[in-house]
């Protein structure tokens, strides 16, 4: 029988400690899996997360805008900027002008930075599947869902 003086949430996970917790330790373990991975083809300086999420980008749509790649990696444009000016003095990318707008910068992936992406795919697999061994599709699945309804909370304030 449950005491009646414990507190309700008691016996219900710490979500945010969790979350914020193994976002921090995942980070740092697909840093070090990266760095592996560049490191092992002979690449110099491995990307960081966010920079492999711009080379994944642009390997679907080169030439993608400042926004388009902002909204592609969920980041505030501000955080795009900064983030395409280091890969660019690491020479990955290149922001050119579009040509129907001077106003607006298209990013381009160069070669340095293209040849990163197989070694990416790969060290990304074995983080996908380290993530998802031991638990089953219907467990995933509900990890998915829970993730996207975290994602959304401030798409609709509540009163």
């Amino acid at each position: 029988m449950r005491n009646k003086y414990a507190h309700p949430m008691a016996d219900r996970p710490r979500l945010i400690f969790l979350l914020n917790s193994a976002q921090r330790r995942l980070q740092q373990w697909m840093t070090s899996q990266q760095a592996w991975a560049t490191d092992a083809k002979g690449g110099g300086s491995a990307p960081t997360s966010a920079q492999s999420g711009v080379l994944f980008a642009l390997a679907k749509v080169d030439g993608s805008t400042m926004g388009q790649l902002a909204k592609a990696l969920d980041l505030a444009p501000s955080a795009v900027s900064g983030l395409v000016q280091r890969m660019e003095a690491l020479h990955w990318v290149q922001r050119r002008p579009c040509p129907n707008d001077a106003r607006t910068q298209r990013v381009w992936l160069l070669d340095a930075g293209r040849i990163q992406i197989p070694a990416l795919k790969q060290a990304l697999k074995r983080v996908n599947d380290r993530l998802s061994e031991s638990f089953s599709d219907e467990e995933l699945h509900t990890v998915a869902r829970w993730l996207r309804h975290v994602q959304h909370l401030g798409d609709h304030p509540s009163c």
